[in-house]
């Protein structure tokens, strides 16, 4: 059976509108830098695009230390982040803020280190001062490492790192600070020495406009000589083994395709101008939440959402994210009024319009949608995407205020 006929769905005619929060769409160029002849990896000229690889991306990372490649995705570089600093039985304390945070946790846990849970409503995320409080308490200084996802893919919900920065210098504690830049990376600030962070985690297939199969780990002086007695078991991932050579060696056959792409993706990138990016993904973002508040017709309910799922009726369709301090500027995830299945209506948007979104993770299954809007992106795309969840929506029976594509359009026009 064809993956049309198990959708139920014939073919839909034009090009499709993809929207899920990554992979991302991929400029043709990179694609073209991609189709090319095999060449060997140890060759001078496959050594020049390594190294400036290296040196674009710890730009963009705003690191001047450390920076080692893997070829895997985020999971891979979450590994390689725990594995080569940490030893078994080492606490950390992850910052809660959905699904892909409760993840790391649990490979934490898997090898072999002890995790405690700062937690928090998935709709706010950690209060001012709790990390700091929390600190204070641990007066052996028996946490090693603060985990927290910069960008949270699953509901849309971005930390502040440089605040959580200060809360761990206020509370004079030597922790090291862990942070996953998987959605976040290229599509908003990250300051990888200004804000202290030890180990940052990122992958190819977002912001950075690529295929998957490229991960990465910024890791600080203090981290690295850390890597020296870490008592995790590793291969794979293991430094010692990368650093033998400058920029780095692979285990193994080095992925030179995807840094060919992913040189490309970066010179896209710097051609543009970081400021400039990071300003396209705000104005875009903006365009998204009004869209959404529109056919809410505005206002925020009280509701609770956590690892158990909302914790009441939802009456109309609402941002997932209910701290506008922190609404993230790469992915929305939309929570639908209870009664309406989130899937069947994505299912609608797919078979019917073409147009692919993101699901909800874990206890939001069924409950939210997302929407990426990060990465190779304007407004022309934006818009048609809005339009057409608006055209979704009315074929599912959800209850919206009609109008959220004009008041889109209306919002860019006054940011523009």
């Amino acid at each position: 059976m064809s993956a049309d006929e198990q959708h139920g769905a014939g073919r839909v005619p034009g090009r499709q509108f993809f929207f899920n929060p990554g992979p991302t769409h991929i400029p043709d160029s990179v694609l073209g830098a991609m189709h090319r002849p095999v060449i060997d990896f140890l060759a001078p000229e496959f050594i020049e695009v390594l190294t400036r690889v290296h040196e674009r991306t710890k730009r963009v990372l705003k690191c001047s230390q450390h920076l080692l490649f893997y070829g895997t995705n985020g999971h891979g570089a979450w590994e390689g982040a725990l594995a080569n600093v940490f030893s078994p039985g080492n606490k950390m304390l992850m910052i809660e803020s959905g699904h892909f945070s409760i993840n790391w946790a649990k490979m934490a846990q898997e090898l072999g280190l002890e995790v405690e849970l700062l937690a928090a409503d998935w709709r706010h995320g950690i209060p001012a001062g709790a990390l700091e409080e929390r600190l204070r308490s641990d007066k052996a200084h028996e946490i090693k490492g603060i985990m927290v996802v910069h960008n949270e893919t699953a509901t849309g919900l971005a930390h502040p790192i440089a605040d959580i920065r200060r809360e761990m210098d206020a509370a004079g504690h030597p922790a090291m600070l862990l942070v996953d830049t998987i959605s976040s990376l290229a599509s908003f600030d990250f300051r990888f020495d200004e804000w202290g962070v030890d180990l940052a985690v990122g992958g190819s297939q977002k912001g950075l406009m690529m295929i998957t199969g490229l991960s990465f780990t910024a890791i600080s002086e203090r981290a690295m000589a850390a890597s020296e007695t870490a008592g995790i078991t590793r291969s794979f991932v293991d430094w010692k083994q990368m650093m033998t050579v400058k920029p780095q060696r692979f285990p193994g056959t080095t992925p030179v395709h995807l840094f060919y792409g992913l040189d490309e993706a970066l010179r896209i990138l710097e051609a543009e101008g970081l400021d400039q990016v990071f300003a396209r993904h705000a104005r875009l973002a903006g365009a998204i939440r009004t869209a959404i508040a529109h056919w809410g017709e505005g206002g925020r309910s009280g509701i609770r959402v956590d690892a158990d799922g909302p914790s009441g009726p939802v009456e109309k369709i609402e941002l997932l994210c209910g701290d506008p301090a922190r609404v993230s500027n790469s992915v929305t995830a939309v929570l639908t009024p209870s009664g309406i299945d989130a899937n069947h209506f994505r299912r609608i948007a797919l078979n019917k319009y073409n147009l692919s979104l993101g699901q909800g993770l874990g206890p939001l299954a069924g409950k939210v949608f997302r929407i990426g809007h990060l990465g190779d992106l304007n407004e022309p795309m934006v818009l048609g995407a809005l339009a057409t969840i608006e055209l979704a929506m009315r074929d599912a029976g959800m209850p919206h205020r009609p109008g959220g594509a004009q008041a889109a359009i209306d919002a860019l026009g006054r940011t523009n």
